[in-house]
């Protein structure tokens, strides 16, 4: 575990840069953090934003993850060092060094982090949410069931060390547990429908 904590750093780093809040001051000049859900993710880029901007914040944590992810494994030929790179970059934009440990929820990259491990896994995700939120409006739900079946996934596809499985396991409830408060409300009746406001 301790010669993993070099690519767990350079994913953290990575994850650090936080393309809701940026997109925010450059384009709104707000802080993301102050309005809506308070989150530095794409449903709340999306919410305050517009579509456009949203897109773009996906863009930005999907491609972090992903870009990351396969630099380190080009460079190592270790798919473990490649998956703990990619749980540094969810551990960085869901707890910043330079915002005060406030970003986002981590789906995005974790989106990104699956594409770069197997384009299959990435599927699996991207469908999971286009076709969820289709269905229910709920991003909240889309995420939850995302994070609940990436294990899943990465088991049958990748054929994982137990090493390899602990830290696709350690997204998936890391996910989870960023989503406990919309688990709440999913369970009270009380959760928002995905809608775009800003200015498109």
């Amino acid at each position: 575990m301790i010669k993993l904590l070099p690519v767990i750093l350079v994913g953290y780093l990575a994850g650090c840069f936080q393309t809701a809040y940026i997109v925010g001051k450059i384009n709104r000049h707000i802080d993301i953090r102050q309005y809506g859900s308070g989150n530095a993710g794409t449903t709340n880029a999306l919410r305050v934003m517009g579509l456009k901007l949203g897109l773009l914040t996906f863009a930005g944590d999907f491609l972090k993850s992903f870009l990351t992810v396969t630099i380190v494994l080009l460079l190592t030929k270790d798919s473990l060092s490649a998956i703990a790179a990619g749980f540094g970059v969810i551990l960085g934009h869901d707890f910043p060094v330079f915002l005060n440990f406030r970003g986002g929820k981590g789906i995005a990259s974790t989106i990104g982090l699956a594409f770069a491990l197997d384009y299959r896994l990435g599927l699996l995700c991207l469908v999971i949410m286009i076709v969820v939120i289709a269905v229910s409006r709920y991003v909240s739900l889309a995420s939850l069931l995302l994070c609940i079946s990436l294990p899943f996934g990465f088991l049958f596809w990748q054929k994982p060390s137990g090493m390899e499985m602990c830290f696709a396991l350690w997204i998936a409830l890391l996910g989870i547990y960023q989503h406990r408060a919309n688990v709440k409300r999913l369970l009270s009746g009380s959760e928002n429908k995905i809608s775009f406001g800003g200015k498109k």
